[in-house]
């Protein structure tokens, strides 16, 4: 029972921070979107898929590191679970450049990217994440 309690709680754990990388997107991506459209600055996949890519990062990772912090969790475990999200970016920023990959098959990766490697940080940390 009790280890069963662990588990429902590491899965909850997991979803709450998807929704909360969601939310991040949606609501830093959009301020960020409405300030650039004030300005009249040309953004887009289509031309700079390396920063919306790095954006994209960005934004779910500072929403899922305010719900971190919000649920107690200490900065080095917030930095290695950024790090996560981040790392496909990383990886596909210079494969952008090359024009080795298209920019909608890279963002399709770096947000496919990123659920495992979010699990393999929760593993890594399992008592900080309820298992």
């Amino acid at each position: 029972m009790e280890n069963e309690r662990h588990h429902h709680g590491f899965a909850r754990h997991y979803v709450e921070m998807i929704l909360a990388m969601l939310m991040g997107m949606l609501v830093l991506g959009a301020a960020l979107r409405g300030a650039l459209a004030l300005t009249d600055i040309a953004y887009g996949m289509s031309r700079h898929p390396e920063l919306v890519t790095l954006e994209m990062a960005f934004t779910m990772s500072a929403g899922m590191a305010f719900w971190m912090r919000r649920r107690g969790h200490a900065w080095p475990g917030i930095a290695e679970m950024s790090g996560a999200m981040f790392l496909p970016a990383l990886v596909l920023v210079p494969l952008l450049g090359a024009d080795v990959v298209d920019p909608d098959t890279a963002m399709a990766w770096e947000h496919l990217a990123m659920l495992p490697l979010m699990f393999v940080v929760m593993l890594r940390r399992r008592t900080e994440y309820g298992a």
